[in-house]
């Protein structure tokens, strides 16, 4: 791959924001310079805009029409290149808890397929279910929620990266043990639970250590049951995601958790098919869910994921609280991108070349995916 260099940018690098200098690229990062080497060098004006690493999205089921849970090259496609317009340049392919064999297939389709999309790259899954507490099952199918069973997942360690369940189920402390200790790599988070404070604190020694969509599908934070949120807000190094959607979460809430989880707090988007969509009746995990003023319901008015766009969460932060463009981006590039122990989220040398482009409202400009320029507004 022939270099190429982004000039006139707002460079975001770690938790500073540099002008003036000039981004060098072909596949990685590959230096960020004074200077423009030679006339051979492709040429990106950046038209002092924001340039930073491409966003990660850790939490999303699907957009532009599909699903994870579609189980086909198409639907993955489809979402792959959906997102760029977003400025998520990878993403963890999220499942829900439904039938052994729905979710057998979806996974068999990111095993196979993954690796073939044209636009945001897939990490792999984030299965999300079944292993949840029926009392927090959220949009979740109640019906196919079961125990803690590895012969499930055991064909897809490839490709399994973070698995959401309920410490407080039978089986699930041997279960969380055995995934610490025998694959390291994936992230264990609890979610749709009804831990209490005790028992949330004794899964982070077992090895949970994130929470997904901190507030949602979860015990309430009360003075004298602290819960989830208590347990999370207390344990320094127990990363979290939120839903900045302004649905899942009050503003005033979004403020409150990045002033205490700070590098530990991840943006996610949870999106379903209906991202980026118009408003209408869609379908999540077999169930169906009505989208109307940015707000995805099921018919007894449960929240049914979001139709929630990164650049939109990220613009949601800059609007409700007092962190800066970087520390904001910081949680959808290099706080992910650690958490996966991956080499990306970060304008480094040696990283991969996923960038986007973007002015001062989030609004995207150009995404690039492995140095390759896949959306320009």
């Amino acid at each position: 791959m022939s270099m190429k260099c982004i000039i006139n940018g707002k460079l975001i690098v770690n938790d500073a924001i540099i002008e003036g200098k000039i981004l060098y690229f072909d596949n990685n990062i590959v230096k960020i310079d004074d200077k423009i080497d030679d006339n051979t060098v492709e040429v990106i004006d950046a038209k002092n805009n924001f340039v930073s690493a491409g966003f990660i999205d850790i939490h999303i089921h699907g957009s532009g029409g599909a699903d994870v849970m579609d189980a086909t090259h198409e639907a993955l496609e489809i979402l792959s290149n959906t997102l760029l317009q977003t400025g998520t340049t990878s993403f963890l392919a999220t499942t829900m808890t439904m039938s052994i064999e729905k979710i057998d297939k979806a996974l068999q389709s990111v095993q196979k397929f993954s690796k073939g999309v044209s636009g945001a790259n897939i990490l792999g899954v984030h299965l999300e279910g079944p292993f949840i507490n029926v009392d927090k099952h959220g949009a979740q199918d109640q019906v196919y929620i079961q125990f803690p069973n590895f012969n499930l997942i055991e064909n897809y360690m490839d490709i399994v990266k973070m698995i959401t369940l309920a410490p407080e189920i039978e089986d699930s402390e041997n279960f969380i043990k055995f995934i610490a200790k025998e694959y390291p790599h994936i992230i264990l988070s609890i979610g749709h639970s009804d831990a209490s404070y005790e028992k949330s604190k004794e899964s982070f020694s077992w090895g949970i250590s994130h929470v997904t969509h901190l507030f949602n599908a979860m015990n309430v934070y009360h003075h004298r049951k602290p819960g989830i949120v208590g347990a999370t807000f207390d344990t320094e190094d127990v990363s979290c995601d939120v839903i900045a959607d302004l649905v899942h979460t009050h503003a005033s809430v979004l403020e409150l958790v990045q002033k205490v989880k700070t590098d530990n707090l991840i943006l996610v988007t949870d999106a379903m098919r209906a991202g980026c969509m118009k408003c209408g009746t869609y379908d999540l995990g077999g169930r169906s869910v009505e989208v109307s003023g940015g707000k995805a319901v099921l018919e007894d008015g449960t929240l049914a994921g979001s139709v929630l766009k990164m650049n939109e969460a990220l613009l949601n932060m800059k609007k409700h609280t007092t962190m800066n463009i970087a520390e904001i981006v910081k949680t959808v590039t290099l706080t992910p991108a650690r958490k996966l122990g991956i080499p990306k989220g970060m304008l480094k040398p040696g990283h991969d070349a996923d960038i986007v482009i973007f002015d001062e409202n989030f609004s995207i400009i150009t995404t690039i995916v492995n140095g390759d320029e896949k959306y320009k507004r």
